[in-house]
């Protein structure tokens, strides 16, 4: 199943600490569900492991991403990635594009592209249901990224000291069922708002 994802959100920080972020996938793992960095192979290929709980199912992926293109000029970022099931014949595949533009007053806009491809037992959920799940944990990606650089760059305007990086955190499953429900709550708002549009 392949779906497009676009996605964007705004940061009020330097651009340029927005950047450096973004293509340290060091520092982005830690804002994604889920997963964990286990090994860098070079500057350009890291290999991780993601969970995702499905009910009482915890599905386990493997992989590799690759920085393909690094446009510091352009401020865009394309990656690629892929990952098999550690149990099962599950695989899931992934091209995204990033690209930053600062934006008046100081707000950093993130766009980002991303052709997804699921194979195995998550395709169940239906595309619907992914596409909302997606959404979900994007959102939850971009606060993340957007509280830890806001407060990066707040303690700098205020001369303090940069706090000292946390230990990364052990990676937890992401739990499917909440985030389900939550889409399934959005299918059925953008339902019935389309009945009540009709009428």
């Amino acid at each position: 199943m392949g779906q497009r994802i676009e996605e964007r959100f705004t940061v009020r920080a330097p651009v340029e600490s927005v950047w450096a972020y973004l293509i340290d996938p060091r520092r982005v793992v830690t804002c994604l569900p889920g997963a964990e960095l286990t090994e860098v192979a070079d500057e350009r290929t890291f290999h991780g492991a993601v969970k995702v709980k499905v009910g009482p199912v915890t599905v386990s992926y493997k992989g590799k991403v690759i920085l393909e293109e690094v446009d510091a000029a352009a401020r865009r970022v394309r990656m690629t990635g892929e990952g098999r099931e550690s149990t099962g014949t599950g695989s899931a595949r992934m091209a995204m594009e990033s690209t930053l533009t600062p934006l008046p007053g100081g707000e950093v806009e993130v766009r980002v592209t991303s052709d997804v491809d699921v194979v195995g037992r998550l395709v169940q959920l239906g595309r619907g249901m992914i596409e909302q799940v997606s959404h979900q944990l994007f959102a939850q990606f971009a606060g993340c990224v957007k509280a830890t650089l806001e407060a990066e760059a707040a303690a700098a305007a205020g001369g303090g000291a940069p706090a000292e990086a946390a230990p990364l955190p052990v990676a937890q499953p992401v739990k499917i069922v909440p985030l389900v429900l939550g889409a399934l709550w959005a299918v059925l708002q953008a339902f019935f708002g389309r009945l009540t549009g009709k009428r």
